[in-house]
């Protein structure tokens, strides 16, 4: 009986380390992406996340809010799930730092994980969750869709407030800026370009483009007068304002993902002033016109991109792991 005590226990023991060994190791990039990642493992994926999003997303405004998740996790230490980790007494949370404070679209990766837990545990990481999910999204709003390379792992750990806070594009780039900071991710100027019309749907906050409705920002770009005024009705020139003084980036088609934004950048309605950059009189205004143009052109370079944007690894060296919860580490 004690032999027999002894072997459990000694397979057991071993089991458990083979479990840590798979799901615990130290990233070296996403080496070995592929569409078929999970063929085996868990063949539902793709529709399980698919059935979430329709479900809960819709064509609504957590579709363009689950997109911005993607793009604000890959900016930051890559496409590691990182942005979706709580604060706890040892370490911070890239939550908590402006302008991730806006984000939402938490509680539908959620609900996707725990589905993917049931049907295949332990399997199905939280960034290829964001990467599937955030795919789905364009594709419920009209836009296009595309293979998505898979077999991300997740970080866990968070990158610390002011690395966050650095490496997030903000409201007022110009567009030197802004090619610089796509550039030290592997991207060039005609992803950010591309990638940039996500803002073809979704809302800004007052705060974040005040500045360029009333003329006060560092960085200045033409604005069309009558869309500064129409601007400023919605948002005062200095205090508080919360959700009222939201403003979509696209008036005519705000929940249609298409090509408007590029012909609002030609009429200078650019929200932001990182937007308005892309049509100022750089090196990327042919895009700009092109893209504006040509809706179908714009949808396969975005997928394009969005790839590109999906391979960017986690730093070499960070411990990483498929999380069984997406908000903290195992």
């Amino acid at each position: 009986m004690m032999v027999s005590s002894r072997i459990t226990s000694w397979w057991a023991a071993l089991a458990l380390l083979f479990f840590v060994a798979v799901v615990a190791h130290t990233a070296n990039g996403h080496d070995h992406l592929s569409a078929g990642y999970y063929a085996k493992t868990c063949p539902n994926v793709e529709r399980i996340v698919w059935s979430v999003m329709a479900n809960r997303v819709g064509g609504g405004r957590m579709a363009p809010a689950v997109l911005r998740l993607f793009f604000h996790d890959c900016f930051v230490n890559g496409c590691d799930a990182s942005i979706l980790l709580d604060a706890t007494p040892l370490y911070e949370s890239e939550k908590d730092v402006e302008p991730n404070l806006s984000l939402t679209g938490f509680t539908v990766i959620d609900e996707i994980k725990s589905t993917l837990e049931r049907d295949c545990p332990a399997t199905v990481s939280c960034a290829d969750v964001i990467a599937l999910a955030s795919r789905d999204a364009v594709a419920l709003l009209g836009g296009p869709t595309w293979n998505v390379p898979l077999g991300r792992k997740d970080s866990r750990f968070a990158a610390r407030r002011e690395f966050t806070r650095a490496h997030l594009p903000r409201p007022n780039d110009n567009l030197a800026e802004l090619i610089r900071m796509f550039g030290e991710l592997g991207l060039d100027a005609r992803d950010m370009t591309a990638l940039s019309g996500a803002h073809t749907v979704g809302m800004a906050n007052c705060m974040h483009y005040r500045g360029r409705v009333y003329g006060t920002s560092n960085t200045k770009y033409n604005i069309d007068p009558s869309f500064a005024e129409s601007r400023r009705q919605m948002c005062p020139p200095q205090g508080p304002i919360g959700d009222a003084g939201k403003a979509p980036f696209d008036v005519m088609t705000p929940m249609k993902f298409d090509n408007a934004y590029y012909r609002d950048l030609i009429a200078h309605q650019g929200l932001l002033n990182s937007d308005q950059a892309l049509y100022s009189g750089g090196g990327v205004d042919n895009l700009v016109e092109m893209y504006g143009a040509d809706g179908d052109a714009f949808g396969r370079d975005f997928a394009k991109a969005m790839v590109k944007m999906g391979n960017i690894p986690p730093p070499k060296g960070m411990p990483t792991e498929v999380r069984l919860q997406c908000s903290k580490a195992n």
